[in-house]
């Protein structure tokens, strides 16, 4: 009687149709934009001094990195007197907003969120922290910048003033 009514309770559960939480579905129907050409010397240098300019008009002492589509440095910059650690730190948002195609804060979000997203928090060499951010020309992603030094919001910002160095070609 009791293996039947396993049976029975396996069946109805193969009938039921799939169901994704809403947080997976909308991970899913997500397009991640596709690596493009790695970033030139010539922008990269317009992005950090976007990015310094930025910094510099609300005298924040930050460090700003700028990697390729590949992975590699480009370009880095530390304003005078800024922390040590922000060294590392805007090197670790860059290259986790490049991996993972979208900006460091998302990260951020999903381990704040709790439930599946602390399992971010089992992955190496990631730098989850607001102020990463992927570079985007044609809908492709040329590289990504870093910035630290900080708060995470006002990296950010320093970070979306260098990229929007690129869209007033």
């Amino acid at each position: 009687m009791v293996r039947m009514l396993a049976l029975a309770c396996a069946f109805a559960l193969l009938a039921l149709p799939a169901v994704k939480p809403a947080a997976a579905q909308e991970v899913e129907s997500t397009a991640l934009p596709p690596y493009g050409p790695a970033i030139t010397l010539d922008q990269a240098k317009r992005v950090m001094a976007a990015a310094e300019l930025e910094a510099a008009e609300n005298t924040w002492q930050v460090a700003i990195t700028i990697l390729d589509s590949g992975g590699n440095l480009v370009m880095f910059h530390k304003i005078d007197n800024a922390q040590l650690s922000a060294t590392t730190v805007s090197e670790g948002k860059a290259r986790t907003a490049l991996e993972f195609k979208r900006p460091s804060k998302d990260l951020d979000d999903a381990i704040a969120r709790g439930g599946a997203g602390n399992r971010l928090l089992a992955l190496k060499n990631i730098t989850p922290i607001e102020g990463g951010l992927p570079i985007m020309l044609d809908g492709k992603i040329i590289g990504a910048i870093g910035v630290s030094g900080a708060i995470s919001a006002q990296d950010s910002q320093v970070a979306k003033a260098g990229i929007g160095a690129l869209t007033k070609q």
